[in-house]
């Protein structure tokens, strides 16, 4: 009688080229440090080549990862968070939280009453009006917040880099199951301690690579990640649940990144796997069409070629007992 061999992949088996990307490009940031290329070119290109690889990691690697843990084993998927969070410099479990359970629940909201937006990476939050933020201020704010918690992680070494009491946001965003959220907090510790882990083994490797090259390129690959973001959402309706992302349909782009162009079928479906996304497309084309979905032609990270986009027209403040105009 044929035995059934154990799933190791919980969704496809295509998601081994997800994991295959992590591990080689966590072995190729230690390479480099360890070869520590000399001259303006080498180390551009070092340069070049580390902003590519946290970039793509950020935006398609780990952040499929956040949403669709690959391993049916949690100790696999556990593993993996930590190898993801040296690659990105930044724990991916505190990313899951903020991302998953902040930002996919309020998705890129107008300011509210108190002047603020719920979606702390909304591209509304850092406006001076009810519209957008302008480009370079939300990414001089996006920055400088990826800066703090760079910098935090280290801070957070005196305590273990235990998620402390003074981090409300992830405090808030973690679950109140005692146990989960034990497992959830814990994670979040054991990737920074895994980050930090990285960032020493490379300083004893080579401190110039480390300072001439690698820490310049994660500000960089947060920067263009900043920018995918904010393409992803501006012009689009964060009051239409069919219409509050920018989706682009481009066949190669969608190829090179598993379909991340979806993204207004990302935001109506955040748990659907990537594979799928082309389907939700279709169940919902009359409802995107009745919204008015905004459809850019070029991908988000060029978004600003979209010279035809509108942004979000400013909602109107009126005062108590002003009627509409009609």
């Amino acid at each position: 009688m044929e035995t059934r061999q154990p799933r190791v992949f919980r969704h496809s088996p295509i998601d081994a080229v997800l994991v295959l990307f992590s591990i080689t490009q966590f072995a190729v940031t230690i390479s480099l440090a360890t070869t520590d290329p000399t001259g303006l070119w080498p180390r551009l290109g070092s340069f070049a080549l580390v902003t590519f690889l946290v970039t793509y990691s950020v935006i398609i690697v780990s952040h499929l990862f956040v949403h669709k843990p690959w391993f049916v084993s949690p100790r696999l998927n556990a593993v993996m968070s930590l190898i993801n969070s040296a690659n990105v410099a930044q724990s991916v479990q505190a990313y899951h939280l903020s991302h998953v359970r902040n930002h996919h629940r309020y998705n890129n909201d107008r300011k509210g009453a108190d002047g603020t937006t719920r979606d702390v990476s909304s591209t509304f939050r850092h406006s001076r009006d009810d519209g957008h933020a302008p480009l370079w201020r939300y990414l001089v704010f996006s920055l400088a917040g990826s800066v703090r918690e760079f910098l935090g992680t280290f801070a957070a070494l005196r305590r273990g880099c235990r998620v402390g009491a003074d981090e409300t946001l992830l405090q808030e965003l973690a679950t109140r199951n005692p146990e989960r959220r034990k497992g959830e907090l814990r994670q979040v510790q054991a990737d920074r301690l895994t980050h930090i882990a990285l960032i020493a083994l490379l300083a004893v490797l080579s401190w110039q690579w480390l300072l001439i090259c690698y820490l310049p390129a994660i500000a960089a690959a947060f920067t263009l990640v900043n920018v995918q973001n904010y393409y992803r959402h501006y012009g689009a309706h964060p009051e239409s649940r069919y219409a509050n992302s920018v989706s682009h349909y481009g066949r190669v782009y969608n190829w090179l990144t598993f379909n991340d162009g979806y993204h207004q079928e990302h935001h109506l479906r955040p748990t659907t796997h990537w594979s799928r996304l082309p389907r939700v497309a279709e169940q919902y084309g009359e409802s995107f069409g009745e919204e008015g979905r905004v459809v850019s032609p070029v991908p988000a990270m060029v978004g600003f070629l979209d010279v035809h986009r509108v942004a979000v027209t400013p909602v109107v403040k009126r005062t108590p007992g002003e009627s509409e105009a009609r």
